[in-house]
């Protein structure tokens, strides 16, 4: 079998490609992350320009620090929409006591805890995460991402931006919903790895002809424009709190699980155990380093993106340059005035019926996690922690002490699913390659 996958590569990790095969499989691959990437900030308020500049060179940082062994993707993290909402929303009451740019510096220690985690892994090895993220408790908390967005995608797809229900809107909604799930079921290749650009791109042309979107601004847009960075010391003055904090950093634990699962898939996908080689520790490191770099420049945090691993399955052309070309597109792209105000114009019904599909995935991944791993619910310490995390995480269950400790949502959830795991009689530990078996 191997032989026989040998011979089907294209391109391998470390071939350069021709200049029409480097040019055309690369904007397939700036394609595949285009619409998730631009998604998140389209939802939390912040720059799709800056997004796609920090996915961009956060994509080139990771590729150095793997030595150009893993030909991955990284593009905006679903996993932080409802915490950046959460923190920016604190960021306009004086009374709470958190300050402009503060879910940048929660963003900046994400990246941190990243490169933390990677230096655990280099020193100690992978089993003490395995015990720590059994499916147990990373699937109810990914189930957690997904039914809590729901209300926000629901709403987007449905008012208007009076808060108003109408049906324009809904039509919108709908006909975009339509389009990316009649893409995911029916098309073939290529086509079935971007049902949500598809999608996007149909619901935006149904409201040209509703008449909700103005182009006036695209025509006068200038063609090159520098993003609305937000550097710190100069846009805003970052501070520490552990409000922040706790509000976002636990939540790192469900990319770090789907960072992990990535890899395994990758390695299926190229024929060689990337968990070895070039190791665990410098792909985390890497999306560490992007996270980071994406925080300093205004940002959303980075992770390794499926859509692009589906690409790779499909085109079977791995080459490491590929990637550095989407890389230099997405950069140019940020930099481009009119793509900018382009994707400012797209109107929230079109994003929000894309998100009930997608919020939905995210729910039913967390869902097919605990199923293919074969998670015992007639057990009752897994009864109990499953429900825990669902319950708090969805109701936005809080924990505040005084103005400086507060963990809600879906970092609580995360935490106290973890701590029952450990306490809980009869844990079992699972293989991460089970866990992640495809």
């Amino acid at each position: 079998m191997k032989k026989q996958d040998e011979k089907k590569i294209v391109l391998a990790i470390n071939e350069k490609p021709k200049l029409s095969q480097w040019l055309l499989l690369s904007i397939q691959h700036l394609f595949a992350m285009f619409g998730a990437t631009v998604l998140v900030p389209a939802l939390t308020g912040m720059s799709p320009a800056v997004a796609l500049v920090s996915s961009g060179i956060g994509t080139l940082s990771f590729i150095l620090i793997t030595r150009g062994k893993v030909p991955s993707y990284l593009g905006s993290s679903f996993a932080f929409i409802n915490p950046i909402i959460a923190v920016k929303a604190l960021e306009l009451d004086p009374a709470s006591g958190v300050s402009h740019g503060s879910f940048l510096v929660g963003s900046f220690l994400v990246g941190v805890t990243y490169a933390l985690i990677a230096l655990i892994i280099a020193k100690a090895g992978t089993k003490w995460l395995m015990k720590l993220l059994p499916p147990i408790v990373v699937g109810p908390v990914i189930m957690v991402i997904g039914l809590g967005l729901s209300v926000t995608a629901v709403n987007m797809a449905t008012n208007n931006p009076a808060g108003e229900y109408d049906l324009n809107y809904v039509l919108v909604g709908l006909v975009t919903l339509t389009i990316t799930i009649l893409t995911a079921i029916f098309t073939r290749g290529f086509l079935s790895v971007i049902p949500v650009l598809i999608g996007i791109v149909g619901g935006y042309i149904f409201s040209i002809c509703l008449g909700i979107v103005n182009l006036q601004a695209v025509a006068e847009a200038p063609w090159f424009q520098i993003p609305p960075f937000q550097i710190p010391f100069v846009d805003y003055s970052p501070s520490f709190t552990w409000r922040v904090f706790l509000m976002m950093v636990p939540v790192a634990i469900v990319p770090i699980a789907e960072h992990i699962g990535h890899q395994l898939v990758l390695s299926k996908v190229v024929g060689k155990d990337l968990i070895e080689d070039p190791g665990l520790d410098k792909s985390m490191l890497g999306d560490g380093v992007a996270t980071m770099f994406a925080s300093l420049i205004g940002g959303p945090p980075n992770t390794t993106y499926g859509e692009n691993i589906g690409v790779l399955a499909i085109t079977r052309a791995f080459s490491i340059y590929l990637f550095v070309g989407a890389a230099i597109f997405a950069i140019l792209f940020g930099f481009c005035g009119k793509i900018a105000v382009l994707l400012s114009t797209i109107p929230t019904p079109v994003m929000g019926g894309v998100s009930i599909l997608l919020f939905g995935i995210i729910a039913s991944s967390g869902l097919r996690m605990l199923v293919e791993n074969k998670v015992d619910f007639s057990r009752k310490r897994n009864l109990i922690v499953a429900s825990v995390i669902l319950v708090i995480g969805i109701g936005g269950a809080a924990l505040h002490i005084g103005q400086v400790f507060s963990l809600e949502g879906m970092a609580l959830a995360s935490i106290i699913g973890v701590v029952l795991n450990q306490v809980l009689p009869g844990k079992q530990v699972v293989d991460f390659k089970e866990m992640f078996k495809e």
